[in-house]
């Protein structure tokens, strides 16, 4: 072997996922798309996540997610000198750091991808927490462009008559904002179809997510957080459809074979709330040294929560409360039930929450959830307290020494 050739481990390469390098073209296809939108005629709208982008995709606007580009911002480690630049200009530090990063990134172009293309519009759905009002406004004012908010009440414990009315009314006026903005009629045939596309994602994505029931999971929720882009930015196209169809036939395949993510899985762990985007690999070799394999967990599994109350006769219809009964929009106790249901059904012997700085809707209510599964399942949870993007708030040490008390814990059950 000469100095200049590199050995590869086989055994490494084929625990490789090869839709990976599919992902990475798609999505950099799509913000070359949204980023030359201006050039080809197109309009881009800013929108959340949780946010209703049916209708944008029928209207043939592209949408683009402040919050997606926060966790590549993450993902990148460059949330922190982001953060503290918000922070500067007079944003405090409790603020949500995927709001601090998208403010300031605005300003100066900054990120991986060079700051976000220009918005023509933005489109802001309250169901995933209160904060991104306030955030939408400062940038609607920033590019001086129109608003548009949709407000879902919280469902505690079900979803009213009145709360049906009230957020119905809303998709009409939503309609007719894309309407007035985009110089056009919306073809409502086009939005069912739409609609049924997204489905259709929406249980192939659900599908991928399934084949981690298997023992030993031939992929981990840290795989899930990357290939969970699709579902989020391209949800109601063909592109997302066909490619979870490949990641599922790929799942499949590598279930068939043997192929698990992490080797020797000892230890099927459930995590809680979102990424800690500047430590994944860190937090995937730490628990896969430890025999642990996190086959599941709540963030990438909401993009499918809503399927039970979607129809594909009748997706506008539908969208009422299939946008409004997410996850992060229902009651501590559902949430509990949610998290039960997926302990069983992946067969978790534990839990792992992050306790997010930055995103309290979905952190508050965690130590409740934490005593109800204790007690109804029967299993040990773990809480890491952290950030999904300021990495000011990640103690390495502390974070080892626990998952590492978290670990034994468990193999003494396992060995008693």
């Amino acid at each position: 072997m000469t100095t200049n050739e590199v050995k590869t481990d086989p055994d490494k390469e084929r625990q490789k996922i090869k839709c990976v390098k599919k992902m990475k073209d798609i999505m950099t296809n799509y913000y070359i798309e949204a980023k030359t939108a201006f050039d080809t005629g197109k309009k881009v709208a800013w929108i959340t996540s949780g946010g209703p982008v049916e209708p944008l995709i029928a209207m043939d606007v592209i949408p683009v997610y402040p919050e997606n580009h926060g966790a590549m911002i993450g993902a990148s480690k460059m949330g922190t000198d982001l953060c503290e630049k918000a922070e500067e200009m007079g944003y405090p530090r409790d603020l949500c750091s995927y709001a601090r990063a998208d403010i300031a990134c605005a300003t100066i172009n900054g990120g991986p991808i060079g700051g976000l293309p220009k918005p023509d519009m933005l489109v802001c759905c309250n169901n995933i927490c209160g904060t991104v009002l306030k955030w939408y406004e400062v940038q609607a004012r920033y590019f001086n462009v129109p608003l548009f908010i949709l407000d879902t009440p919280i469902s505690h414990t079900g979803f009213s008559d009145e709360a049906h009315r009230y957020v119905r009314k809303q998709f009409d006026e939503y309609i007719s904002f894309l309407e007035e903005h985009c110089g056009k009629a919306m073809d409502h045939d086009r939005l069912e179809e739409v609609g049924r596309i997204s489905m259709k994602g929406q249980k192939l994505w659900q599908a991928v997510l399934d084949t981690t029931m298997h023992k030993p999971s031939p992929m981990s929720a840290f795989d899930a957080f990357f290939h969970l882009a699709l579902i989020v930015t391209l949800r109601g196209t063909d592109i997302a459809v066909d490619y979870y169809q490949e990641l599922l036939a790929e799942m499949n395949q590598r279930v068939k074979e043997g192929i698990s993510a992490v080797p020797n899985e000892e230890i099927r762990l459930l995590w809680d709330n979102l990424p800690i985007w500047y430590r994944t690999k860190w937090l995937s070799d730490t628990f896969a040294g430890h025999g642990a394999c996190l086959v599941a967990d709540t963030y990438t599994s909401a993009w499918c929560s809503s399927l039970k109350y979607l129809d594909e006769s009748n997706f506008y219809e539908s969208m009422v409360q299939g946008y409004s009964r997410i996850y992060l929009n229902i009651g501590v106790d559902a949430m509990a039930e949610e998290v039960s249901g997926m302990v069983k059904k992946y067969s978790a012997d534990g839990l792992v929450m992050h306790s997010n700085r930055s995103c309290k809707p979905y952190s508050l209510g965690q130590y409740d959830i934490q005593n109800i599964i204790q007690e109804k399942c029967n299993i040990p949870v773990l809480i890491i307290e952290a950030d999904m993007t300021d990495d000011r708030n990640f103690s390495e040490s502390q974070i080892e020494n626990r998952i590492g008390a978290f670990m034994e814990i468990i193999k003494a059950r396992h060995s008693g």
